[in-house]
């Protein structure tokens, strides 16, 4: 669910690093929202990230 169905993009996982350098798991989850969009010409929902939304890469219905 958590990734765009235009880019592909979801979540990012790495390490969060404290002040004494311990290492702990930490997810980065990407801006997805749940929007109707035109695909085709006929509106359908989609889960599209911030940055395409922002770009124009997908047109709003």
């Amino acid at each position: 669910m958590a990734v765009c169905s235009v880019c592909g993009k979801g979540a990012h996982f790495g390490n969060n690093v404290s002040h004494s350098h311990r290492r702990s798991n930490k997810m980065w989850k990407s801006n997805i929202r749940r929007v109707k969009i035109k695909e085709n010409g006929t509106p359908k929902h989609a889960y599209v990230c911030a940055q395409c939304l922002k770009s124009g890469r997908v047109e709003r219905a």
